[in-house]
């Protein structure tokens, strides 16, 4: 019986840090900045829930504020947003996440 009670238990520690990992992400979601270094986003359980996992499509609600969702970038550097080359294609560049890169410090 002791093993039906440790399942349980387990069980029920699982569903909790599933839940806590939900809200973290969803007050990230909700805040109105996403953080430029990787060591300010969810850490835990958190960074395996996926962002914006509640919205419609990629670019609504909460992916919205990630960028359009139909930039395509070419290899001359060039920028299209809607099918359309943007005059200024820094303007869709981001600042690189501190981290991001195996060889950051």
């Amino acid at each position: 019986m002791s093993t039906d009670a440790s399942a349980e238990e387990l069980a029920r520690k699982k569903e909790e840090e599933t839940e806590k990992a939900q809200q973290e992400m969803k007050e990230l979601e909700e805040s109105d900045e996403l953080p430029n270094d990787l060591s300010e986003w969810p850490d835990g359980a958190a960074k395996y829930e996926t962002y914006g996992s509640d919205d419609d499509a990629y670019g609504e609600g909460a992916t919205a504020k990630l960028g359009p969702s139909d930039l395509k970038r070419h290899s001359d550097g060039s920028v299209e947003v809607n099918g359309q080359k943007v005059d200024n294609p820094d303007d869709y560049k981001g600042d690189p996440i501190k981290g991001g890169l195996p060889t950051d410090d």
